[in-house]
């Protein structure tokens, strides 16, 4: 039968195994990206079919999972019919041994429908940041629990996936006297400088079996930001004053740990560009995701006030700038989803006269990063491309902002919506401080002003939000949830 190993006999243990589970990854346009990883060399197989039964499935014939790779493997299923559940499981072929077969591991994921169809899209960021790990006795990583129960179509993890630059240790005394208590790894318990140090913050979180099981139900567009390198990167940095790190160029920290990136997570096999990371997601007539880079092209941390677009001043670059221009341009999709891993109005420093993101501090016209966006927002007034809603993480908490011309500095652009969600499981921080350029407004925030800086996961504070299309309306609902899996927050967007 297809998809059942040989009727061989082999010895315990003599079977490759699939230690960190499956996921598919970028669904969309009949396509779709399946990931796993061995523990040996051994070749990919995936069958797919439209019922969990498997009644006539198709076996596609994947790449070899070798130490090149640290044996991660991942291949991409083409034609596939839309509007249907689809099912998959991943086999793993022994290369040292051809008559071995591992067990099959089961996966599923939604393709987009050809016609709307209501779809519910999840997203957050921020995985085991801050020294708060894997935490048994707390539930593991348990906001990656409430997000399957939620059943999204998508997750879309706006960035920090991991924290290569953050140790956990087995011990982390809280507020009340009792202790958090973290698994602990060799990975984990130093900055992650060698590709391998990279890999293994991935095996960590993958080590979850709540992020195990979500990412297996439900497909994944995955993005990057700051801590998959060490905090608040850009290529110039150097590590020369942190000791803790014997490799002091950040673009080598970089370039590795883009490697490790890209070998554990369902990212679209690679075209012309074998760098890039940015691009876009169409799911139906409904939703079209548009997953940026805003790390890659970025300009080094300085007063964030140059008075021109330039490689210092840079957040998207040109190439993805024109880009996003032309594609938003394109879309047929009624809501288009900026997904950023960077927030556009609310201020973040990187030390003294520097800033991290988008705003600058000074509530003035745009300057520096703020000019890129101000090119963006006025094409897209310019082009009448509406309903334009933008996502996003990094600052560890959740709130609503909504941007406006009257309340603006530059008023060239149409009102739009930006929401932030996250951690998923990492320190919450905040409320921060928005810029008033782009005349931001929060209407929500998810935690109360002046709370105590890195509250731990178990004081409840971390976040996912939902996006909801409907079919009926095609308004698109968005929601923000606490730990619980309650929603904290929600408005209704008309298009």
């Amino acid at each position: 039968m297809l998809g059942q190993a040989p009727g061989i006999i082999t010895a315990p243990g003599a079977k490759p195994a699939l230690p960190h589970g499956v996921t598919a990854g970028d669904v969309g346009g009949g396509r779709a990206v399946i990931w796993s990883r061995a523990d040996r060399a051994a070749r990919m197989f995936v069958d797919f079919s439209t019922t969990e039964r498997f009644a006539d499935p198709r076996r596609v014939r994947g790449p070899a999972a070798l130490e090149s790779s640290d044996f991660t493997s991942r291949l991409t299923l083409t034609d596939l019919p839309p509007g249907q559940r689809i099912f998959y499981r991943v086999l793993y072929q022994d290369l040292s041994d051809l008559r071995t077969w591992s067990e099959p591991v089961s996966g599923s994921f939604t393709t987009p429908s050809a016609v709307p169809r209501d779809i519910t899209l999840a997203w957050s960021a921020d995985t085991v940041g801050q020294g708060w790990g894997i935490n048994p006795a707390f539930g593991g990583l348990r906001l990656y629990e409430m997000m399957r129960r939620a059943q999204p179509d998508v997750f879309i993890n706006v960035g920090d996936t991991i924290y290569a630059d953050q140790v956990v240790l087995p011990e982390v005394t809280l507020d009340d006297g009792s202790i958090w208590k973290n698994v602990v790894t060799e990975a984990k318990s130093k900055v992650a400088e060698s590709v391998a140090d990279f890999r293994g913050c991935y095996q960590y979180n993958l080590a979850d079996e709540h992020m195990r099981r979500f990412i297996a139900e439900t497909s994944q567009i995955v993005m990057w930001d700051d801590h998959e390198v060490r905090d608040n990167w850009y290529w110039e940095r150097r590590n020369d004053a942190d000791a803790r790190y014997a490799e002091k160029s950040v673009a080598v920290l970089a370039a590795r740990a883009r490697q490790a990136f890209v070998e554990y997570n369902p990212l679209p096999i690679a075209g012309d560009d074998l760098e890039r990371i940015y691009r876009s997601i169409p799911m139906g007539p409904l939703v079209e995701v548009f997953a940026l880079d805003m790390r890659s092209y970025k300009g080094a941390n300085t007063d964030n006030r140059q008075p021109g677009l330039d490689a210092s001043s840079a957040v998207f670059g040109p190439g993805q700038l024109q880009w996003l221009k032309t594609a938003l341009k394109a879309s047929k999709a009624t809501w288009k989803i900026v997904a950023a891993d960077l927030p556009l109005g609310l201020i973040v420093s990187d030390g003294p006269g520097r800033y991290e993101a988008v705003a600058n501090g000074e509530p003035g016209m745009p300057l520096g990063r703020e000019l890129e966006v101000a090119d963006l927002l006025r094409d897209l007034k310019r082009n009448r491309v509406g309903n334009v809603v933008w996502i996003t993480g990094d600052v560890h908490y959740c709130a609503a902002h909504h941007y406006h011309p009257s309340r603006a500095r530059f008023t060239d652009f149409d009102p739009f919506w930006e929401f932030v969600a996250g951690p998923l499981n990492a320190g919450t921080f905040g409320p921060g401080t928005l810029d008033a350029t782009f005349g931001p407004e929060a209407t929500f925030v998810g935690i109360p002003p002046g709370m105590k800086a890195n509250r731990p996961p178990s004081d409840g504070f971390q976040f996912f939000g939902t996006l909801k299309a409907s079919a009926k309306t095609r308004a698109l609902t968005v929601q923000l949830h606490d730990l619980s899996g309650k929603t904290i927050y929600s408005t209704e967007l008309a298009p």
